[in-house]
């Protein structure tokens, strides 16, 4: 349906404080900052805001309620990877004012989250201090919960460890003549003959090139692999 501008005459005018009474104003400042760049109009979506606000319960869940078990255990090289990667994106879309890629950064690091076995409180902190500034409200009382009487404002924004963010292996994805047949893992600095051993090699693979010749090989490190076959 066609788009149409807020306003009295037309009687759409969304009422902030009808908003924030249904879902709290850290959900309608999420939404706000999530519908997409700044300079661009945008249109209201009802939806677009319980969408924000489930969010932020599964943040609660996760922190809070024990979704997945809080501990004081040091964190795992992949829980380390998970949280500088989001503090390097959260960085710098916020730098840069792209707030809505900023929040889908923090998205997925809380999808990455409840995969794992424990919640390790020195990964927990930082991530709340990357929440804080979008939405303040929840922030705080996150903080405060995890034993802290100043306000998270007053704590030191959280710095990248440049050294976590360097990925081991990547999943490739292997094309037979333009469509994917299957997808591989190999080291992220892998030389083409390597990548093309395990190609080759691969049982899925296999099925579509037996009998046949392979008549190109590409590779884009690190993206994609596909083979031509007659």
């Amino acid at each position: 349906s066609r788009s149409v501008k807020m306003s009295k005459s037309r009687g759409n005018v969304v009422n902030p404080d009808d908003v924030i009474n249904k879902v709290g104003a850290d959900s309608l400042r999420l939404y706000l900052m999530f519908m997409g760049p700044l300079e661009q109009v945008k249109p209201w979506n009802t939806n677009g805001v319980d969408g924000v606000h489930r969010f932020l319960n599964r943040v609660w869940r996760l922190l809070v309620e024990g979704a997945v078990p809080p501990t004081e255990d040091a964190p795992s090289k992949e829980q380390l990877q998970a949280l500088h990667q989001a503090i390097k994106k959260v960085t710098d879309d916020t730098e840069r004012l792209s707030f809505n890629t900023a929040i889908a950064a923090m998205m997925e690091f809380v999808n990455s989250a409840y995969k794992w076995d424990s919640m390790p409180k020195d990964i927990a902190l930082p991530f709340i201090q990357l929440l804080n500034p979008y939405a303040p409200h929840i922030a705080e009382e996150l903080w405060e919960r995890f034993g802290h009487s100043e306000s998270v404002c007053l704590s030191s924004w959280p710095e990248v460890n440049e050294e976590y963010l360097v990925e081991e292996s990547v999943t490739v994805p292997v094309q037979v003549n333009g469509k994917v047949r299957a997808k591989i893992e190999v080291p992220a600095d892998a030389a083409e003959e390597e990548v093309m051993s395990v190609v080759e090699s691969n049982e899925q693979v296999l099925k579509w090139t037996e009998g046949k010749t392979v008549v190109k090989r590409i590779y884009v490190p690190g993206k994609i692999c596909n083979l031509v076959v007659k």
